[in-house]
């Protein structure tokens, strides 16, 4: 019998679960059990049991029993990274070196790395395993066999090092040699997936969406040429052109990359970025160093992944604090990191929920001056009001800039309340009311970008069973284990009409974007959730919100580049800038949805077949592959 207690809360959110279990001879649960609250404060009530040749499971969001013809191993969905320990030493026993999942799959393991760890006078070698078999991507876990395997350190680098205590000091030291391994598959990952385009690529016959003016074109020629527009002409204005490659569009919809201007980029996320044709990437916030060498391995081209576009991360010193980037109690602080960023060739930075208020004015005045554009979330104890009067120029999610209406001067939004107040009373909120029309119109007025992110928020009133919005539609496209993952509610909603009444608020948010639009509100397309999907799903938020399909693909396109500061080189199909094209088998300007069905993705000089990048992943793709044709001598 084991007994854990987990609690584990950054920038005031965090799981708190209690997690009790019982081995049977196999290594595999005999029973589990899991209780607590999620990162949100929704119920984990997760419980199995295996009875003679019976599985059986039932948590907050789903339940079943399975039939079982030997080992299989129970897979949680609320537990903590204990449930590893128990994998590694189950697959240990397995002598096919795989182990059968309860609900459904398969786990497999692969040694990558080793590595000595010292303890005073104890010395151990440790296993890096990458288990393969849950989720999109690869999870790397460090166990020890001593005296049999188990789990001995958990680490997601720039964010998390879970280690066996005593061991701390080895931490660090083995987060690096992690990255390296990772690194080492990622590379090889990418070798395998782009398809290099040396000399001159004719698309032909594309019909090119002009997202400075927001309108599809007639049918036209695209020249590329080592990564660069060349030319964009009528159909057959490239015929005499000497090219190399070929890609012939017959008729289908040529967008400029996409950007996702809200993410917290990790290494493994490129795939899922790249397949959705998204070729740019705005990071809001990261451990520093970690995102120095994602950038760099980008620019290289040895990293599957979008281009990165980095933005400084300030979060103020607090017990509520969020890590990442510089963590600043006064001015002279601020300034340092401001001038560490500026001098990286950051374009913007992020301020957070613990940032000291009575320094925000002067620290964005300080970042102007340094040619830095000013955003982040609305500090404790502050209004969105404020902080436009002090000096952002853009404002993250779409919480911050409704909590303007319902915060008082006590009100503390580095806690919980910051998603509550807004689910419990923006249903009642007058948005034709003086203090509404105001405030919307001091938005238009000075311009102040808003980086909405409506889509993470539909977590406000997902009820537990419900599938997550994000990936409703597309389920069917999912690994079981994502599609059950995804039904898990985040928020605690304790009857209907609570749940009625948050979703009333979420629609009326999504009513809020399309109002700050219409008044000429600048919006900006991020997800700060599943890469990809996100992105999508978001789009089809703002067609909801009243914009029209040529509007939102310009939010996704010209306004990415425009407020990411890129626009010289990208945003748009026009000769001499970055060669960053998705070509959409079907029309998003007629149906937003058909978005998802991305053929081809051409970034830095190389070709991407979504197709195949989801089957590496594990779903099922959405369009049949536009190939680049070879055109040889």
């Amino acid at each position: 019998m084991f007994d854990r207690i987990s609690s584990s809360k950054t920038n005031g959110r965090g799981p708190e679960l209690k997690e009790e279990y019982e081995l049977a001879a196999d290594g595999t649960f005999k029973r589990y059990q899991v209780k607590g609250s999620s990162t949100f404060g929704a119920p984990v009530d997760e419980s199995f049991v295996r009875e003679g040749d019976v599985g059986k499971w039932k948590s907050t969001s789903d339940a079943g029993e399975k039939a079982l013809a030997g080992t299989a191993l129970y897979t949680p969905l609320g537990g903590t990274p204990a449930a590893y320990s128990v994998a590694v030493a189950a697959l240990a026993k397995r002598s096919d070196g795989k182990l059968p999942l309860i609900p459904g799959g398969t786990l497999t393991q692969q040694k990558v790395a080793t590595a000595e760890v010292v303890a005073g006078d104890d010395k151990r070698t440790v296993a890096l395993l990458s288990l393969t078999g849950i989720g999109f991507t690869p999870t790397f876990v460090w166990v020890t066999t001593d005296p049999e395997p188990r789990l001995f350190a958990y680490i997601y680098p720039g964010f998390l090092q879970v280690i066996e205590d005593g061991w701390q000091a080895n931490a660090d030291a083995l987060e690096e040699r992690q990255k390296q391994a990772e690194n080492d598959v990622l590379v090889a990952m990418n070798q395998r997936l782009e398809h290099p385009l040396p000399g001159t690529t004719v698309i032909r016959n594309a019909r090119v969406f002009d997202s400075e003016k927001a309108v599809l074109g007639a049918a036209s020629d695209v020249v590329v040429r080592d990564g660069l527009i060349v030319s964009v002409g009528p159909a057959g204005s490239a015929a005499t052109v000497r090219a190399d490659h070929a890609v012939e569009a017959n008729g289908r919809v040529l967008l400029p990359g996409l950007y996702d201007m809200h993410t917290h980029v990790g290494r493994w996320d490129g795939g899922l970025h790249l397949a959705s044709g998204v070729t740019s990437v705005r990071d809001m916030g990261n451990d520093n160093e970690t995102l120095q060498q994602l950038i760099a391995d980008e620019r290289a081209g040895t990293l599957l992944a979008p281009r990165v576009i980095p933005t400084g991360y300030i979060e103020g010193k607090s017990e509520h604090s969020s890590h990442g980037g510089f963590l600043v109690a006064n001015l002279a602080e601020a300034k340092k990191a401001i001038d560490w960023y500026a001098d990286h060739g950051y374009r913007q930075i992020k301020i957070y929920n613990s940032f000291p208020k009575t320094i925000l004015r002067d620290t964005a005045a300080y970042a102007h001056e340094r040619g830095l554009r000013v955003s982040g979330h609305v500090p404790a104890f502050m209004r969105a009001q404020d902080v436009m009067d002090q000096g952002y120029d853009e404002i993250q999610h779409i919480n911050q800039v409704m909590l303007n209406f319902f915060v008082t001067p006590e009100t503390d939004t580095r806690t919980l309340q910051r998603f509550y107040l807004v689910a419990d009373k923006t249903d009642g909120l007058d948005f034709d009311s003086k203090p509404v029309q105001d405030f919307i119109a001091e938005l238009a007025r000075k311009q102040i970008v808003i980086d909405p992110t409506l889509a993470t928020f539909e977590f406000l009133h997902q009820r537990e069973g419900q599938l997550s919005p994000i990936v409703a539609d597309v389920a069917e496209h999912l690994p079981p284990d994502v599609q059950r993952e995804r039904r898990a509610a985040e928020m605690d909603i304790p009857d209907d009409a609570t749940g009625a009444r948050y979703k009333r608020s979420f629609d009326k948010l999504v009513e809020f974007v399309g109002r700050m639009y219409r008044a000429g509100v600048p919006i900006v397309a991020g997800t700060d959730e599943l890469p990809g999907f996100t992105l999508q799903r978001e789009l089809e938020l703002y067609v909801q919100a009243g914009m029209t399909t040529v509007q939102v693909l310009q939010v996704a396109t010209w306004n990415g580049a425009k407020y990411s500061g890129t626009l010289e080189d990208s945003g748009s199909i026009a000769p001499g800038k970055r060669a960053d094209l998705v070509l959409v088998d079907g029309d998003p300007t007629r149906d937003i949805a058909d978005i998802r069905k991305v053929a081809l993705v051409i970034k830095d000089g190389k070709a991407y077949y979504p197709s195949e990048i989801d089957e590496a992943l594990g779903i099922k793709p959405f369009a049949e592959p536009v190939k680049v044709q070879s055109l040889g001598d």
